[in-house]
């Protein structure tokens, strides 16, 4: 079995530093945010977030075996660590990968501020000041989620007039982009199994999407989430009914297992198609990418092995020419990793922010202004990430019955 532990036998004293632990802690927000924190004997913590959900804070806590005594500055090597040493807990894929993504946030804060440097110049460079980001959006009550589950609200609540009004009141916030979930109850019916739409259903996301188009005019972005929830035959219908309105993207419009369906829908419309939130690692990604079976990709971060990863991923993206547009419903800490990506990705195009309802959030973090200024995120110069948890609204807003920090 390979070895990645630490076999270095020269390093310069100033940079002989050791993880003395890990820990995660779940706070709960709209999403379950997974936090993590790395501590060192050099009196550095570094903060990193994981994508949501349960079993993250296990994994975490089982990295200490292994990851203590090790240097936090091997970022890399340490993420391959984990994956080694984890193979036979599922290490290549799944929930062992999104727990690393957040272990490599925490241990790239860690060397920066070690090395005073911002992560975004650990990763290589810095092509742009601010990162410019999309509203992820809902009509009225529509989308309510508790527990991981989708649940669903009246019928009223998806109004074509309730998406507008929607619309129009987060751009009043300077938004210059948004998204919106395009899976309705209708869906379902008269089948809730085989992923046909029907001319009724298709019809209803046309009259949606016409009433958010002419509420905001065509110089702001517009993209419609779907949740790979289609066959491929009503992917298409869908995809054709909706070209004339200029869509920034249509999104995960079939299950995301089999690529060469999403190949045959991303080739059959001009409408812009995105997918990539749910594969991990470079390696479920490459052939969708160099089949050309996405228009946008949209990896993430926390999820598919963290800011390095991503980068490889944005790598083949751009030999492609597919500009890259990650996947976010982090709290500030997770978003700010994914800002620092931003500065050091050429093709890099837009972030998400899904947490429009969390009126708390930017409370997170130790500041004074909101991360989030006219639509935009600045690029942090400061050691690190850049940030500091403001650990009393951690505090406030731990999952109920869970421990950490």
């Amino acid at each position: 079995m390979r070895d990645y532990s630490d076999h270095i036998s020269t390093r310069d004293p100033d940079r002989d530093v050791e993880i003395t632990s890990i820990d995660a802690c779940v706070v709960e927000g709209n999403f379950e945010w997974n936090l993590i924190r790395v501590e060192t004997d050099a009196g550095v913590t570094g903060i990193g977030e994981a994508y949501r959900g349960g079993g993250i804070p296990e994994l975490v806590e089982y990295t200490n075996r292994f990851l203590v005594g090790e240097n936090p500055l091997d970022v890399e090597r340490l993420v391959r660590h984990i994956f080694q040493e984890m193979s036979g807990h599922g290490g290549t894929t799944g929930k062992v990968v999104t727990a690393a993504s957040g272990i490599e946030i925490a241990l790239l804060d860690a060397a920066g501020k070690l090395l005073g440097l911002p992560v975004y110049q650990l990763l290589g460079s810095k092509y742009r000041d601010e990162v410019r980001i999309y509203c992820d959006c809902h009509a009225g009550e529509a989308y309510a989620v508790e527990d991981g589950a989708t649940a669903y609200a009246d019928a009223a609540a998806y109004s074509p007039e309730a998406y507008a009004a929607e619309a129009a009141r987060v751009t009043d916030m300077g938004f210059s982009a948004l998204k919106f979930d395009l899976d309705l109850p209708a869906d379902n019916d008269p089948d809730p199994y085989n992923g046909r739409l029907t001319n009724a259903a298709i019809a209803e996301k046309r009259e949606i999407v016409a009433a958010v188009r002419d509420e905001i005019g065509s110089d702001v972005d517009l993209a419609f989430d779907c949740h790979w929830d289609y066959s491929v035959e009503s992917a298409k219908r869908l995809a054709y009914e909706l070209e004339p309105f200029d869509l920034m993207w249509l999104e995960d419009l079939v299950p995301p297992e089999n690529t060469d369906a999403q190949i045959e829908v991303t080739k059959a419309t001009r409408t812009p198609v995105a997918t990539g939130e749910n594969r991990f690692r470079v390696f479920e990604l490459s052939e969708l990418i160099y089949e050309h079976g996405v228009d946008v990709v949209t990896p993430d971060p926390t999820t598919v092995g963290g800011l390095t990863e991503t980068m490889r991923i944005a790598d083949r993206a751009e030999e492609n020419y597919i500009p890259m547009s990650p996947h976010n419903v982090c709290s500030p800490v997770g978003t700010m990793a994914c800002v620092h990506l931003g500065a050091a990705v050429p093709n890099f195009d837009l972030l998400e922010y899904h947490a429009l309802e969390v009126d708390w959030w930017d409370d997170l973090l130790v500041r004074e202004e909101p991360l989030i200024q006219a639509g935009t995120i600045a690029v942090p110069e400061a050691p690190g990430l850049g940030i500091e948890l403001d650990e009393s609204v951690v505090e406030t807003h731990r999952l109920e019955g869970t421990t950490g920090f």
